[in-house]
């Protein structure tokens, strides 16, 4: 109830001080921000995703806004020698005002990306978006077939249904490129598992199913249990190191992103900016409260 109380009056407070707890998982506001963060990734030998903040759009201005700084971050990166990739959010491009205007402002986003050598993931977003996002995938993948990921959220019931479907239509090209995590948005029980454990072994399902079919493996998780159980999927399924790379978001824990880096494995670093921090830091505590309690931890821990 507190983490609630907490997470209700964050409209409400200072910018300045919200700042204070989202500072640690966000680059900054401006690209150059996530210029540097990556730059810093980079010489860590870590790699990055690149995602620039504004969910759900509503106004057609703002869509061509973001593609443009889209283009623009895609240029920059290749500018300045970056070792990253992109994460695209097709709400931000108008997913839910016209599927047909977000599928061409992305797909325009794909074919910079593939004209310079370069990779985006089209992100996950809540149940309404979810079949519509992957049909924006598969359209785009025909096109760009080394160019486009998507994500998929473990903690949906239908997610081993969505992967036997993506490999029957890959038809044995070995094209497929998952980002599979657990999954943020409040989801009703008939749509998504809600017990911990049963998230897990879902996960786990997923990824080796992933193993099995010839899917390469973008595996996002904090959760040392499930970074453990990937291990031995790995091993046990022999998975090549070209197949899999572990993913992590800015800020957090970074002593355990460092021991995977340490065993020899890829890791990407989602590395997320723009001027939309506000609303972003508080759609994501809303989603899931009890990140409020490891946020205040995390703030006294540091002074």
């Amino acid at each position: 109830m507190l983490n609630m109380f907490i997470v209700s009056i964050l409209q409400i407070l200072p910018k300045n001080f919200v700042w204070i707890f989202s500072k640690r998982y966000i680059a900054g506001e401006e690209l150059h921000n996530a210029v540097e963060v990556t730059l810093k990734l980079n010489n860590q030998g870590i790699k990055a995703s690149m995602d620039l903040l504004g969910e759900f759009q509503t106004r057609a201005e703002k869509v061509e806004y973001y593609k443009k700084e889209y283009l623009r971050l895609i240029e920059e990166s290749v500018l300045k020698g970056l070792d990253n990739s992109f994460s695209v959010k097709p709400t931000m491009f108008g997913l839910l005002l016209d599927p047909g205007m977000c599928y061409q402002n992305v797909r325009e986003i794909v074919a910079k990306a593939a004209s310079l050598g370069r990779f985006v993931r089209i992100d996950m977003e809540d149940t309404q978006c979810t079949s519509m996002e992957i049909d924006l995938f598969k359209r785009l993948l025909e096109e760009f077939p080394n160019n486009v990921g998507l994500v998929l959220q473990a903690y949906l019931r239908r997610t081993l249904d969505d992967l036997r479907d993506l490999v029957a239509f890959d038809h044995g090209r070995g094209l497929i490129n998952i980002r599979i995590c657990k999954g943020i948005y409040t989801e009703p029980s008939e749509l998504a598992f809600k017990d911990r454990e049963e998230i897990n072994r879902n996960y786990l399902a997923d990824l080796e199913y992933m193993f099995e079919n010839n899917i390469y493996a973008a595996i996002a998780t904090h959760d040392k249990k499930l970074i453990a159980g990937a291990f031995r999927l790995i091993s046990t399924c022999q998975v090549k190191p070209d197949m899999y790379e572990f993913q992590m978001l800015y800020g957090v824990t970074p002593e355990l992103r460092r021991s995977i880096v340490e065993k020899g494995s890829n890791m990407r670093v989602y590395v997320p900016y723009g001027k939309d921090w506000l609303n972003y830091s508080t759609r994501r505590l809303k989603e899931n409260p009890r990140m409020v309690t490891h946020i205040i931890k995390a703030l006294f821990a540091r002074g």
